[in-house]
C-alpha cells in the first residue's frame, strides 16, 4: 500500500492538514503526518509529533520554543529532513505532500529537496505564483498555486485540497508499483555514460547536432534548459560527479546574470564540472542576448538598445561590445580553476538564430570582442581554445564539440568510455 508523508504546522495549519488527511484515506492511501510546527500545539493529532522532529534536529523543543521564530523553522526543517530521510530509507514513503504559505513552503520544500528525483513531491503554496526558484532548486517538485491563502476550508480552497490529494493519490500509487527515484550511484552504475549538455531555443540545431553525434558514439545525453534553473541544474548533478562529460555550449545564463536578466543561475554557474574534473568542451552560445519579461516590464534604460520580442513573456535585447567583453573574461576566469580538461569552442560567425548573418543581433564587432577577451583570459593555460568560422548552429560546429568531448573523456578513462 502506498504512503504519503504529509509533512506541516499542524499548530496553525491542522484542519487543512487533516482534510488532506481524510482524502488520501479515501483512496486507500495510507499516511504519515508530521508536524513541524514548533510554537503551539497541534489542531489535529499527528503521527510524528512536533518534539519527535525537535528531536531528531538534536534540538529540545522547549528550548527552541523559546529562540526567534526563524531559528526555529530552521530546525524544524531540519529535523523534518532527517525523519523523511529515515521513512525513505527505511521504505515506508512513497511521496511527500505538503501545504502553507511562505514558512511551511520553505520547511516542506527543504524536506521534498532532500529526496531523490523521481519520488512524488507536491507542495500547495500561496507562494506558488512568484519566483519559486529558490523553493525547487534543482529538485522535481510539483508546485500548486492555492489562490487564497491556506487559511481554513472555504469554496476556493476545499476543491484545490482535494485536486491536491488526489493528485498526489496516483503519483504515490504509481511509484509504489514500482520505485522511479534517480539516484547517483544507480545513475552511475546503469547504462550508457551520461552527458549534460545546456541548450536554448536559439541554440537547438547546434545543440541537437552535438547531442545525435554523442548518442552515436553511445552516451546518453541530458538536456539542460538555460533558462536560470535548467543552469542550476546542470551544476547541481555536475558537482555530484553524475557525468562522464559536460558539453556546456550555451552560455546565456551568464549574460543575464551580468546585465540584470530573469534568467540568470547566479554567480556559480559554469564552475561545478571545472572543480570536479568532469571533462568539458565550452562554447558561446547565446551570449549574444539578455532575456527580460514581458515588453512592458522592460527597464527603461534598455530601451535604446536592439529590443525583441521573443514571445508574449520574454523580451531580449542585444549585448554590447563592453558587455561581451567582460562576459569573456569572466567564461575566462572560470575555466581558469578547472581541474579537469576543458577545451572552448568559438563560433566566428553568430552565437545563435538572431546572430545569423543578416539577423537582427548580427554584430561582429561585439562577438569579436567576447572572442578576443576570452582567447586573452586563457593565455598560458591548459585550457585548449579553438575558433571555427562556422556558425554556432551549423552542423559540423555541434559535431566536432561531440567528437572533441569524446576523445576527452576517453582519454580521461584510459580506455573507450562507450561504444562507438
Amino acid at each position: 500500500m502506498a504512503t504519503v508523508a504529509l509533512v506541516g504546522t499542524l499548530d496553525t495549519k491542522g484542519v487543512e492538514y487533516g482534510r488532506l488527511r481524510d482524502h488520501l484515506h479515501r483512496h486507500g492511501i495510507e499516511t504519515i503526518l508530521i508536524d513541524t510546527g514548533a510554537l503551539g500545539e497541534p489542531r489535529v493529532r499527528p503521527d510524528i509529533s512536533h518534539a519527535e522532529v525537535a528531536s531528531a534536529a538534536g534540538v529540545d523543543l522547549a528550548r527552541l520554543q523559546e529562540q526567534e521564530r526563524g531559528a526555529a523553522v530552521s530546525a524544524m526543517a531540519r529535523g523534518a529532513t532527517a525523519v523523511v530521510l529515515d521513512l525513505f530509507a527505511d521504505g515506508r514513503l512513497h511521496g511527500v505532500l505538503a501545504l502553507g504559505g511562505s514558512g511551511g513552503t520553505s520547511m516542506a520544500t527543504q524536506v521534498m529537496r532532500a529526496l531523490p528525483i523521481g519520488v512524488p513531491k507536491l507542495m500547495v503554496s500561496s507562494m506558488a505564483s512568484g519566483n519559486v526558484a529558490h523553493y525547487v532548486g534543482a529538485s522535481d517538485i510539483t508546485l500548486m498555486y492555492s489562490v487564497v491563502d491556506i487559511a481554513g476550508i472555504n469554496r476556493i480552497s476545499a476543491p484545490l485540497l482535494a485536486n491536491a490529494a488526489d493528485a498526489m493519490a496516483g503519483m504515490a500509487e504509481g511509484y509504489a508499483r514500482g520505485p522511479r527515484a534517480v539516484r547517483a550511484a544507480d545513475l552511475l552504475a546503469e547504462g550508457r555514460p551520461l552527458v549534460a549538455a545546456s541548450m536554448a531555443g536559439v541554440t537547438t540545431a547546434g545543440v541537437d547536432a552535438a547531442r545525435e553525434r554523442l548518442t552515436e558514439l553511445g552516451y546518453e545525453v541530458l538536456v539542460f534548459h538555460a533558462s536560470g534553473s535548467g543552469g542550476r541544474s546542470l551544476e547541481a548533478l555536475a558537482g555530484q560527479g553524475l557525468f562522464a562529460g559536460v558539453l556546456d555550449l550555451t552560455l546565456s545564463e551568464l549574460a543575464d546574470d551580468l546585465v540584470g536578466g530573469i534568467l540568470t543561475a547566479g554567480p556559480d554557474r559554469l564552475q561545478a564540472a571545472g572543480l570536479r574534473g568532469v571533462p568539458q568542451v565550452v562554447s558561446l552560445g547565446a551570449l549574444d542576448m539578455v532575456k527580460f519579461g514581458p515588453l512592458d516590464s522592460l527597464p527603461a534604460e534598455f530601451h535604446d538598445r536592439h529590443v525583441r520580442v521573443h514571445n508574449p513573456s520574454i523580451t531580449v535585447i542585444r549585448t554590447t561590445a563592453q558587455e561581451c567583453a567582460e562576459l569573456g573574461r569572466r567564461v575566462a576566469a572560470k575555466l581558469r580553476t578547472a581541474t579537469g580538461p576543458t577545451a572552448v569552442f568559438a563560433p566566428l560567425r553568430g552565437l545563435s538564430t538572431l546572430g545569423d548573418p543578416g539577423g537582427p543581433y548580427h554584430d561582429p564587432h561585439a562577438d569579436a570582442a567576447l572572442v578576443a577577451a576570452l582567447s586573452a583570459g586563457l593565455n598560458n593555460t591548459n585550457v585548449e581554445f579553438r575558433t571555427f568560422d562556422t556558425h554556432f548552429n551549423d552542423p559540423e560546429f555541434g559535431q566536432a564539440a561531440a567528437d572533441r568531448l569524446h576523445e576527452m573523456i576517453v582519454g580521461q578513462s584510459g580506455s573507450n568510455a562507450a561504444t562507438a
